[in-house]
């Protein structure tokens, strides 16, 4: 009889990956991709308001003009002519910036994992908001960082108690989605975001702005970022994206930090991928000089306005009494607080039974989470389709 040799194990994984779980999010995702249901829990634009056609003469017309180019490799700081177009759009909101300012990256999700790589070692703590967008959690706990959830209201962070976790936990670096948050749907205010840079300032601290939802606004006046304010201006990195105002299937992101940091990022970048899609940066530059953006993106929150107020008059009949939530005056998401003793993430599978999903508040807090709480997404039904789903949702919580 042959003895099969014995082998000696291949070693571990690092420690980092054994310790980091999957993404709850995508979880749910696989368990309600199913055609009926009414799906409130993905964050995915709305694919009919995509400009198809903008898109792919945009491509068309880089592959009949620059092949070569649009085939061939590129520098790791990206296409110039697209960095020109991003860099003249955050001037014309307020925030002078040149094309060397901008590193453009594989989403705005790669600009945040560069940060880790250039920021973070093993236990430096890192300040987020209560709850905070998760896929910034996976990152900075992936770098091995301490992450820790600074108290705020609906405003968003406390500036007093910034300040007070600042002195004590020393951290590198405050997370924030001031304007639409994921997963709550609020925006800072302009006077919270001055005492934010001042904190910043004082204590020493990189401010990490993430803006991917900030021009899809609905109503009210848009508060300028966090990074043009002067207190500010030398450590703040502002992350921007086209994912929401264009496709998010071209994975085009951006980040503008200041140059040493910002260099930094680029050899991780070269690390990483050494560039983003030459061909997808060139089609997305020449679909912004060839196309009116601004008017694309006003035509797509009018729609997203019209799902919000739809998903806004069904909650009071779908939600149990005692119920709140927030009223975002733009972005993608809102987030509901379900009277106590709900758990949102147990009353998830009976819910699904109803053909309808969210996302329970749980995976958003860094620490103790408030389990009574969930995130519905607005802008990838119809309105007719939202009222249905919220129909579905409160048959689910009455079980």
């Amino acid at each position: 009889m042959t003895v099969a040799p014995a082998f000696a194990p291949v070693p571990p994984l690092a420690a980092r990956a054994r310790s980091i779980g999957g993404s709850p999010v995508r979880d749910i995702l696989a368990v309600t991709a199913r055609p009926e249901v009414v799906n409130f829990a993905g964050g995915l634009p709305a694919p009919e308001l995509f400009d198809a056609q903008g898109v792919a003469e945009a491509f068309g017309a880089v592959l009949a003009g620059a092949s070569a180019q649009a085939l061939q490799y590129s520098t790791t700081e990206g296409e110039p002519t697209l960095r020109g177009a991003l860099a003249a759009r955050t001037s014309a909101r307020g925030l002078s910036t040149d094309a060397d300012d901008i590193l453009v990256t594989t989403g705005s999700q790669q600009a945040l994992s560069l940060l880790a790589t250039a920021l973070l070692e093993p236990g430096d703590v890192v300040l987020v908001e209560r709850p905070c967008y998760l896929a910034a959690l996976q990152v900075f706990a992936f770098a091995g960082a301490r992450v820790v959830a600074v108290p705020g209201d609906g405003d968003g962070v406390d500036p007093e108690a910034l300040e007070e976790l600042v002195s004590r936990e020393r951290p590198k670096l405050l997370y924030t989605v001031p304007t639409f948050q994921n997963p709550t749907g609020r925006t800072m205010p302009a006077d919270r975001r001055v005492a934010v840079a001042a904190v910043a300032a004082r204590r020493g601290l990189w401010i990490v702005e993430d803006d991917p939802y900030g021009e899809l606004r609905f109503e009210g006046e848009r508060v300028p970022w966090i990074a043009s304010y002067e207190e500010a201006a030398d450590r703040t990195v502002l992350l921007g994206s086209l994912s929401k105002v264009m496709a998010p299937g071209l994975r085009l992101g951006w980040l503008r930090a200041p140059g040493e940091l910002r260099r930094a990022c680029v050899v991780a970048k070269q690390a990483a991928d050494l560039h983003t899609p030459t061909l997808n940066q060139l089609a997305a530059a020449r679909y912004v000089a060839d196309h009116d953006l601004d008017a694309h993106v006003a035509r797509v929150a009018d729609v997203y306005r019209e799902r919000r107020d739809a998903m806004l008059a069904g909650l009071p009949g779908a939600l149990p009494e005692g119920s709140t939530w927030t009223r975002p005056e733009g972005g993608m998401f809102l987030w509901a607080r379900l009277p106590e003793p709900y758990d949102t993430t147990a009353l998830l599978p009976q819910v699904v039974r109803h053909d309808v999903a969210y996302v329970p508040g749980a995976p958003f807090y860094a620490g103790d989470p408030e389990r009574s709480t969930l995130r519905l997404c607005f802008v990838t039904q119809t309105p007719e389709e939202i009222g249905e789903g919220l129909r579905r949702l409160g048959e689910g919580l009455r079980g």
